[in-house]
């Protein structure tokens, strides 16, 4: 027994054993003949490894769709039937009769009670109808000159397949008339003067004429692509309302692809650029990159990661996507010639650039 001198005193903690090691039997397994645990490898054999866990599948998580471009795609390349079309123009053309006939039976009576006023009217309604007139014929023009990059198109196209050298020296007089205005092309021009003797080649000839022509030009249509790009991003990521990410990226392809035809020599003004935004519209459907959707999303996506992050987000980046390849297209039907050494954009290194300069990190080089 223990005697009341060897107890601790009162008011003293009790001391402290020394702390060690937890032994904690995994498995009570009998014990053998010559009373010897097991060997550890029959208890580790036991537990469950995390090699034969079933993978996890991501397929059925719902991956981001770009309806915004879908819509917009819609809503440009969709062409209305005859009837409608007659029945657009014809109202167009009733209202602006009966607008005209207004107007001149306004000015009649205002020449008959304040002919100074009246003579004003005239003059305004002259301004009018002539600075109407100038906006048809510089849309005219600008038409006319998408028509000559779509012939030098069609030329280069014949002078591959042919492998003729005079028609690639056609093609190449008519690049160098198509950027005879430019004067920022004036160093490239004479480049390609000093060294197009040198080739004796269709194909040579035409990547010479590419390499000093278009390279500089592919360059500024890149970052127009990734500027547009990052616009739809944003937009249909940070923008909650309704419809509102559907005008902001209608309005940056059509401004996109304006960019486009002047960066390559075209020009395109209210209706003109209307009516390419359908050409390159058209062009993508013809070529299949719309209907190549989901391998867009599988790619740039990564499987339904940004889905399970964020859907607006991973939305915003395939709605960026789509549009860079809706500038690839507008590039394709914008450049006088087809890609020959120039490498053809790709549309993740474009939306990966474009994105790196929505967080200020853009690579201007």
């Amino acid at each position: 027994m223990t005697s009341p001198a060897d107890l601790p005193p009162s008011g003293s903690n009790p001391p402290r054993r020394p702390r060690g090691p937890v032994l904690m039997e995994l498995d009570p397994a009998p014990r053998s003949a010559d009373n010897r645990a097991p060997r550890s490898e029959t208890v580790l054999d036991d537990l469950p490894n995390p090699a034969d866990a079933p993978t996890i599948d991501a397929s059925d998580a719902p991956l981001p769709q770009p309806r915004t471009m879908e819509m917009v795609t819609r809503l440009v390349g969709h062409r209305p039937s005859r009837l409608t079309r007659l029945f657009i123009n014809a109202g167009a053309a009733l209202f602006a009769f009966l607008l005209s006939v207004m107007a001149l039976d306004f000015i009649n009576g205002l020449l008959n009670r304040y002919p100074l006023l009246g003579w004003v009217a005239v003059a305004l309604f002259a301004l009018f109808t002539l600075a109407a007139l100038g906006m048809a014929v510089r849309e005219w023009r600008a038409w006319r000159r998408f028509a000559r990059i779509d012939a030098l198109q069609r030329q280069a196209g014949a002078a591959l397949a042919e492998g003729s050298l005079d028609q690639a020296k056609a093609v190449t007089d008519g690049l160098v008339a198509l950027y005879a205005r430019r004067p920022d092309m004036e160093w490239q021009r004479q480049r390609l003067a000093e060294r197009r003797a040198e080739t004796f080649d269709a194909h040579a000839l035409l990547t010479l004429a590419e390499a000093e022509l278009l390279a500089g030009l592919d360059q500024q249509a890149r970052r127009e692509i990734e500027a547009a790009a990052r616009t739809v991003a944003a937009t249909t990521a940070l923008v909650p309302l309704a419809l509102a990410d559907v005008a902001a990226a209608l309005a940056a392809n059509l401004r996109m692809i304006r960019r486009m035809a002047e960066i390559y020599g075209g020009r395109a003004g209210a209706v003109g650029g209307w009516r390419l935004a359908r050409t390159v519209i058209t062009h993508l459907i013809a070529t299949g990159a719309v209907a190549a959707g989901d391998d867009l999303i599988q790619t740039v996506a990564g499987g339904g990661i940004l889905a399970k992050l964020s859907r607006r987000f991973g939305e915003g980046l395939v709605n960026g996507a789509l549009t860079a390849r809706v500038g690839i297209a507008a590039m394709e039907v914008c450049r006088p010639l087809p890609f020959l050494s120039q490498p053809r954009p790709k549309v993740g290194n474009l939306v990966t650039r474009g994105l790196r300069g929505l967080f200020g990190t853009d690579d201007k080089g």
